[in-house]
């Protein structure tokens, strides 16, 4: 089942691609249609400025090419799509509004139906920035502030082989704002049930709650009880509204020059929380960060 969904989004990438090419026929980015050409399917998560993960690991050179991309004068947009995700995006905009106050706690829950082939784990650069930097900045995103501190714990839980090419399968990290505020974040390489995306805050006047979103609103109602159908098996699914919106924002910032939601300032902080939790749990200390 996994496999046939890795070979659906690679399809799902050559058909991007074509859009993408059409809108800039349309709109005349002639540069664009050379740059789809030249990268192919395989590379459009690079063209679409993706690069959270493609980044040098270092923080540092991420700072110093930042000023290069902003004297080019073009926009820099990171491929975070989860700020596009309809039911995260309202959570944001009710946190904004003071639906539930001040905000106290977060709890951002992510875990993999299954885990990738430790080939892969063995570039990926470990699971804080491979995995959990989606999350980390998730957690900007939402509470609106920087995190100063950030302690991390990990093991191999899941499968023996990722525990032994250097990484964890399974990880949660606590990080505090200045003012305070405490995020939770948990990550698993595995979950049973499909893929398990939820995000709790906790405010000083209730708390709001986003869940998993399932493969249809059917229930089973019988002598045991309730059943509701499963949750979406893969972030293809997930996350289908997300890319769609997340490729017409870039479209725009393309055509119109609009700023994207997430840009390279984004991607260096979220960089930094992605190390700072790679040394925190590699000396069991908690990490400031600056």
């Amino acid at each position: 089942m996994l496999e046939q969904s890795i070979l659906f989004a690679f399809h799902l990438a050559e058909d991007l691609a074509d859009f993408i090419r059409e809108r800039a026929t349309l709109a005349g980015l002639d540069q664009l249609d050379t740059c789809l050409r030249t990268f192919g399917p395989n590379g459009i998560d690079r063209f679409l400025g993706d690069v959270e993960t493609t980044f040098d690991g270092r923080f540092e050179r991420i700072e110093a090419l930042l000023p290069v991309v902003e004297k080019a004068g073009v926009p820099l947009m990171i491929g975070f799509n989860r700020r596009y995700d309809p039911n995260f995006a309202e959570l944001r905009k009710r946190l904004r509004a003071g639906d539930v106050g001040d905000v106290e706690l977060v709890t951002i829950i992510s875990r993999d139906p299954a885990p990738p082939p430790v080939s892969y784990i063995e570039r990926s650069g470990g699971i804080f920035r491979d995995m959990m930097i989606h999350d980390f900045d998730m957690a900007r995103f939402l509470v609106g502030e920087e995190f100063v501190a950030v302690h991390a714990l990990g093991s191999a839980l899941v499968d023996p082989a990722i525990g032994a090419a250097g990484d964890v399968d399974t990880a949660s990290v606590q990080m505090q704002t200045a003012s305070g505020r405490i995020v939770v974040i948990t990550n698993s390489r595995r979950a049973t049930y499909g893929y398990d995306q939820r995000i709790e805050v906790h405010g000083s006047k209730g708390m709001l709650r986003a869940g998993n979103v399932h493969m249809s609103t059917l229930e089973r109602a019988d002598g045991a009880g309730f059943t509701a159908d499963v949750i979406q098996n893969f972030f293809i699914d997930r996350y289908a509204g997300a890319y769609a919106a997340e490729i017409a924002a870039f479209l725009d910032a393309v055509e119109k020059g609009s700023h994207p939601h997430a840009d390279g300032h984004d991607g260096l902080m979220a960089q930094k929380l992605a190390e700072a939790a790679t040394e925190s749990r590699k000396t069991g200390q908690a990490v400031r960060v600056g």
